[in-house]
Parts: structure tokens; C-alpha cells; sequence
């Protein structure tokens, strides 16, 4: 059985064994809370399909993305820096699949096997790099140019040019208003980047879309590839 997950795939295959004996598969639909925040956390995720977003809350009903996994990663990143929570809130934004490991069972495998463990933080420093990423194009770039950037992220993470979007989410990723993205959206279908319909985001020129992005897209897609391997 081979992993669709760039984690699971670049361990060896000893290390795949180890955690092949504890995994669980799951289907996970849209809106599916994998991480609730100040909660321990229970369980880690490795997606095989899908995005999960990772929000960070102002109060109890409020928030930005500020961050997105998919076949890429994890979630529940912070076991692997021995923490038990976060205040984080981690869903489904696009429905898929994932494996998924008891927490108290993952943290003995990483305190059993350090190559587990190190290839796990490799992946906390390439997260890390999205992050600040996502910052520094947040503090400089229009919110087209930051639209481009997370349409091509989760094109990453996706097996095909199709992402299903909605205004709302895009909106949560932006931290701007559904008129705005609907602005940003035309914006970028008038350029032939990009086909927007109801839900559904179709890319049509992923070199052009890069290039318009600018800095905020292709540092961390550097980082991850050097950290642990091919992104997409």
C-alpha cells in the first residue's frame, strides 16, 4: 500500500512499518473539525486527500487562516514539539481523506524512533516558513496578489487543476470581505488565470498565476522540497 501523503511516503520504509501497525483511515467530509482549540488533542492526522485549515481564533466565533495542510503534512503538529493543544481551530475545508494515529501512541513512536521525529520537525520548519510567508505577503501585497498565492497553494495540494472554494472560505483565508474576493476574483479571471464558477475554482495558467504572486508564493515551496521532497 502505497501513501499519497509526502510525510508517510519520505520515511523509510522501516519507519512506514512502524506507524503502518497504528493507523486508521478515515473519510472526512467538508467542515469536519479535526483540532478544537485549547482542547487536548487526540488524535494526528495525515491527509491523503483534501485541505484543512488552520484558524486562528479572535474569541470564541471569529478568525483567519492562517495556515493550510493537506497531502503535504499533518495536524496536530504540536505532539511532535511535545505539547498536548493549541488554540488553533483545524477543519476540512475541502473534503478528502486521511490516516490518522492515537496521540498517547504517536508521541511513544516518536520518543521510540528519532528518524520518525526528525522528519516530522524537518516538516515544523518548512510550516513555519509558510507562516511567516503568509505574514509577510499579508503586510505587502494586494489582496489579489495574496489570492493568487492560496489558489496556488492548494493547487499544491491537489491532484488536479479543480479547487472547490467557496467565496466564504477564500474570504476566511484573505481576512477581507465576500465583496472583496468577488472583486479579486475578477480580477484574476480577466487575466485568463484562472475559470471561477459557483464553488469551484479552475487554474488555467499556473506560470502566469506564479508570477503574479510574486515573493509570497515559492520560498516555502523551496523550503518544503528541500526539507522533505517533491510538494506536488
Amino acid at each position: 500500500m502505497a501513501f499519497n501523503n509526502r510525510l508517510l511516503r519520505a520515511l523509510s520504509l522501516a519507519d512506514q512499518e512502524v506507524l503502518r501497525a497504528h493507523l486508521r483511515w478515515s473519510e472526512l467530509e467538508r467542515g469536519t473539525v479535526l483540532v478544537s482549540p485549547d482542547e487536548p488533542i487526540s488524535r494526528v492526522w495525515f491527509p491523503e486527500s483534501g485541505l484543512t485549515s488552520i484558524i486562528a481564533m479572535a474569541g470564541s466565533d471569529q478568525g483567519i487562516e492562517v495556515g493550510l495542510a493537506g497531502r503535504d503534512g499533518l495536524v496536530g503538529m504540536p505532539l511532535v514539539l511535545d505539547a498536548d493543544r493549541t488554540p488553533h481551530r483545524i477543519f476540512m475545508q475541502v473534503s478528502g481523506a486521511a490516516y490518522s494515529v492515537d496521540g498517547v501512541i504517536f508521541r511513544q513512536v516518536l520518543d521510540d524512533h528519532a528518524s520518525i521525529r526528525k522528519l516530522l520537525l524537518r516538516y515544523v520548519q518548512a510550516y513555519s516558513t509558510q507562516t511567516t510567508y503568509t505574514a509577510l505577503s499579508n503586510a505587502m501585497h494586494t489582496v489579489e496578489e495574496r489570492l493568487a498565492r492560496w489558489l496556488l497553494m492548494s493547487h499544491d495540494r491537489q491532484d488536479d487543476d479543480e479547487i472547490p472554494l467557496t467565496h466564504d472560505f477564500l474570504a476566511l483565508m484573505l481576512g477581507v470581505r465576500r465583496p472583496s474576493v468577488t472583486i479579486a476574483l475578477h480580477s484574476l479571471e480577466g487575466l485568463g488565470f484562472i475559470k471561477a464558477t459557483r464553488g469551484l475554482i479552475v487554474v488555467r495558467k499556473r506560470e502566469e498565476l506564479e508570477e503574479f504572486a510574486g515573493a509570497g508564493y515559492g520560498v516555502p515551496e523551496a523550503e518544503y522540497e528541500r526539507l522533505i521532497g517533491q510538494l506536488r
